[in-house]
């Protein structure tokens, strides 16, 4: 099966590419959605960022605490490593474990930091999803409700937009409208179908 990293910076439009993909039946493995379940209540993941970082981390419910969480790790390199040292081997892991069940011609997988995690082995195909800096801004502000110090805090800790591009085997710029994105999706979805043969 062929494999396809996507990837790109907070607020470039992965999520709306992969909804495009969807269209056509292709399976994504969405790294954000499990890093989601594995912190989920009673997973080992949130039971160990509670031995990490402390029980101050995991809300009286029982759920992890994702604003003080991201407000220190973004603002602590060395908080930041740790989580990620949790996180990472974990959801890769599960993403090896989907892979295992697909046997589709070509699967997209969704990995915001493929390139900062140096996992570009584990795809064929790199597809950068891309856009102007003051778009990533406009879209995560409208999202996420955080000020410009904080989107600019999160994209500083990634890849800057030249380091993705280079890595790139593929490019879709998301800076016009739907039907531009579905007619680049769509050369795409024939492109990794022939390249998968």
């Amino acid at each position: 099966m062929y494999k396809v990293g996507l990837t790109g910076g907070i607020g470039s439009g992965k999520s709306t590419i992969c909804d495009l993909f969807k269209y056509y039946a292709t399976p994504i493995i969405d790294a954000d959605e499990i890093a989601h379940a594995l912190v989920m209540p009673g997973k080992k993941a949130l039971s160990q960022i509670s031995e990490c970082f402390g029980q101050s981390y995991i809300t009286d419910a029982g759920v992890l605490n994702r604003v003080l969480l991201r407000k220190i790790v973004f603002n602590d390199a060395e908080k930041k490593q740790q989580l990620e040292s949790i996180m990472h081997p974990l959801i890769y892991a599960e993403i090896e474990q989907q892979l295992s069940l697909l046997t589709d011609d070509y699967c997209i997988i969704a990995i915001p930091l493929l390139i900062e995690t140096k996992m570009q082995a584990l795809v064929e195909h790199i597809l950068v999803v891309d856009c102007t800096m003051e778009m990533q801004i406009n879209r995560v502000k409208l999202r996420d409700q955080l000020n410009d110090t904080q989107i600019m805090t999160i994209i500083n800790s990634q890849a800057c937009r030249a380091e993705r591009l280079t890595h790139a085997d593929s490019v879709i710029y998301n800076t016009q409208d739907t039907g531009y994105l579905n007619h680049q999706v769509d050369k795409l979805h024939q492109k990794f179908l022939k390249q998968a043969k």
